[in-house]
This record gives C-alpha cells, structure tokens and sequence, in this order.
C-alpha cells in the first residue's frame, strides 16, 4: 500500500462522503488545467511537474506494447469512459501511466445529466454507484475543444470517443443521434464506442436488441469515410443469447471489436445494505454498480465472446480491475487490452505502474516475451454459457 491508499483516500473520501462527485469534479479541472498549461510552450513549471508525474506513474516497456486494429498501443491499461466526460484532461492522461484513454460518454445534444446526489461510494464493497445520465456538454462543444488540439504536440496514446445516446432523443431515432455525433468527432477519436450498455439512460439497454443494434451500426457505416475502428460496450446483465448475437453483428459489420462491459444493476452479495448518503436501501438506489462486484461477471463474459469468436474478436476488459492479477485473468480470458475507473479511484495513481509491472512479472513466470502472447491464453480451459 503507498501514502495515497494509506492516508490521502480515507482523508478525501470522508472530506467528500456527502457527494463524491464533488472530488471527481476537482480532480478533472486540476487535470484540466495541467493539460492547458502544455499548450505553451517554454512553461518550465509544467514540463517539471509532468515529468515528475511520468517518473512516477509510467513505465515503459517494449513487451508491454501492442498494434491493434491499425493504432500502436504503449501498454494494455487505459482509463474506461466516464471520467473525463468532456475529454478536457486528455493531454495529461499518458503522463499518468495510462496507455489509452477514453473520452466521453458524449451525446448529440448538451445534458445535465440525472439530479444529484447520483455518485455513491461502496467502500465495504470496494465498489461504486453511479447514476450521472450521461452528463456531459455535447458533441459540438466536445468537437471544438479537440479541433483547437490539432495544431498542438501529437498525443502519445490513442485517444477513444465513447457515443451515447440522448435522453430526449426517442429509441427509433436513436440511429441518427448517434450518427450526428460520430459525424462532428470522427476527425478526432483514434477509436470510437457504440454505448448502448448504460443503466441510467430510460430504454438505453434496449438498443442492445440485435435490430436496433444493427439500424446504429448501419448509420455509423454510412458516415465512417475515414475508416475509423468502431467498437459496442456490453452490460454485464446480458443473458448468453443476446451475447451471442452481438458477437455475430460485430463479425457481420467488421466492428473492430467489444466492450466488456458497462456497470451492472444486479444488487446480489453486496456488504453495503444501506446507502450512508441517502439511509436507503441499496435496492432502492437506482443506478449501476462497478468495481469489484462486476470483476468475475466480465471476466466470464470476455471469456464467452473469446470462445464464441475464435479468438477473432478484438475484446476490451473492463470491470472490477484493482491488481495485475485482476488485469491478467482478463488478458488470459481474451481481452488484448483492459480498462479501469474504479480501482483507479480506491488504489490511486499509483496503481497503473503496479499493473504493469505484475504484469511484466506474469510474462517472465510464463515464458512470454510480449503481451500478445497472454491473451486468450487461459480461455479455453473452462466452459461458460
């Protein structure tokens, strides 16, 4: 354990217990600002903070890398969609380690998003509930803050566009709002994310249904001119079937890959019974649960879509990641890359260079010589489904 999980996270997290989005929020804008001050050049104060920051947090390793789907990857962890909603910190993410981040939810039209409180720690799960409703400021906002970085310093990781759907948009024309904002941002995304998978949306799950699925993936063909890799985020609460067709449609339309997966609503073998911030029963509290809760739950599932795919689908793990351990199971399962959020939160900083070099250590135990090697390499001994 370091000084963050030791001292810093029980001083923040009882500072914000009323509202954790309250720290979220800070810690964006200090990113934010960060981010700013690479954009002048000759800034002495912020080249030495930033390499601080990489000495700290990064490690680099040609083992660790990978090309996939046409995009060069530093190392398999990246930061999942949700919390750089308005892709304000993006230049600041490689200097923490990171080896891809992605941006967003981001919807056609500008939201506020559910009312608050709608983030809640569950500590004694190690766990979080959110219900934030795609808050966010819109493609168009999301599209000209990225057009003023095309002059700048070339990014050293790529760079995901998570598409979501908006609220007051109805399910039959949802094909069309996603399309509008593909359209604005596909200048700017390395990759993007079909997100039909979140809870907090009304009606949002049923766009996993394989028609409606399809009438997105079509609009998004229609405008994708510039080839980019498209992927479709998951939940975790899918029945087999429903996975299955989706691995068909992803095969059918050549996606680039899947998401495995978004938060789940199942409430089952939590510790948390009471909400401290509400007095509410967890089962009363609307929302979708990640962390550790959904860590075997997507490891299955990625495990499932390997099996089903032949190992032909590109998969990114997220769901409960805290460990290198947690990082491997996912990789051997068939994730080629892994993403985090709230093991991100409970570990710290700290935790992406503690992956990477576990996993490093899992490489050497396994007579690998790079990260390709692991994926999908534990797949095949036991059956799901």
């Amino acid at each position: 354990m370091d000084i963050y999980q030791v001292a810093l996270r029980p001083l923040l997290f009882n500072l914000i217990k009323a509202d954790p989005e309250n720290l979220h929020s800070k810690t964006i804008r200090t990113l934010e600002w960060l981010g700013q001050k690479s954009d002048k050049q000759g800034d002495r104060l912020y080249a030495l903070v930033k390499s601080r920051l990489q000495q700290s947090f990064c490690l680099h390793d040609s083992r660790l890398s990978q090309s996939l789907f046409g995009l060069q990857f530093p190392n398999p962890v990246g930061l999942a969609a949700g919390f750089d909603k308005d892709a304000v910190a993006i230049p600041m993410w490689s200097s923490l380690g990171f080896g891809f981040a992605e941006v967003g939810t981001v919807t056609s039209l500008a939201q506020p998003g559910n009312p608050r409180p709608r983030l809640f720690r569950l500590p004694k799960d190690q766990a979080a509930l959110n219900r934030m409703g795609f808050n966010n400021c819109g493609a168009d906002a999301m599209a000209a803050r990225l057009a003023k970085r095309t002059a700048k310093p070339e990014l050293l990781i790529p760079i995901g566009i998570n598409l979501g759907k908006s609220k007051v948009t109805p399910l039959e024309e949802a094909a069309n709002d996603y399309r509008y904002s593909f359209k604005l941002l596909k200048y700017y995304g390395d990759y993007f994310v079909v997100n039909v998978s979140s809870p907090n949306t009304p009606g949002l799950r049923k766009l996993q249904d394989a028609a409606m699925l399809s009438s997105i993936l079509d609009a998004l063909h229609a405008e994708n001119d510039l080839h980019k890799p498209i992927f479709v985020k998951i939940a975790p609460d899918l029945e087999w079937e429903a996975i299955t067709e989706i691995v068909y449609l992803a095969q059918s339309y050549k996606l680039a890959g899947i998401i495995a997966t978004n938060t789940t609503i199942n409430r089952e073998r939590l510790n948390t019974q009471i909400l401290a911030q509400t007095g509410k029963s967890i089962s009363e509290e609307a929302g979708g649960i990640s962390g550790k809760p959904v860590r075997e739950r997507s490891t299955e599932i990625i495990r499932y879509i390997w099996q089903q795919s032949q190992g032909q689908i590109p998969i990114i793990g997220v769901g409960g990641i805290f460990t290198a351990e947690d990082a491997w199971d996912k990789i051997t399962a068939g994730a080629s890359l892994v993403q985090v959020y709230t093991g991100w939160v409970y570990e710290g900083p700290g935790m992406i260079r503690r992956i990477l070099q576990g996993l490093l250590g899992k490489l050497s135990e396994n007579g690998l010589t790079n990260i390709s090697q692991a994926v999908g390499l534990a797949a095949n001994k036991s059956g799901v489904g």
